[in-house]
């Protein structure tokens, strides 16, 4: 029973860690596409950021659904090998970004 409740919460820690994940390349990418527009000066307008609190959690869907699968299997792996430190997620998280760039294009 110690064990099973250790595996539901480490599921519960990678749930709650991709869906911040998630947010997070949704902040980049809009933010990123605003800044290409110009709406990003010293001064944000009212506007611009107002329509940040709508499109990074919509925009967050869209990268959590494209980037399930190889996240699901970088996920797979750092578990099965044991592998929890920074270096290996980082470049976990470049191959799972150029998977997301190439089912996006």
């Amino acid at each position: 029973m110690n064990r099973l409740f250790a595996y539901l919460i480490r599921f519960a820690v990678i749930l709650i860690g991709y869906g911040v994940a998630s947010l997070a390349a949704s902040a980049f990418l809009n933010i990123m596409f605003l800044a290409s527009l110009g709406l990003m000066t010293e001064q944000t307008q009212p506007a611009a950021q107002a329509s940040l609190w709508f499109s990074i959690p919509f925009v967050a869907l869209f990268v959590a659904y494209f980037a399930f699968m190889p996240a699901a299997v970088a996920i797979l792996v750092s578990e099965i090998l044991g592998r929890r430190d920074w270096l290996f997620y980082a470049l976990a998280g470049a191959v799972v970004a150029a998977v997301f760039l190439g089912f996006a294009y």
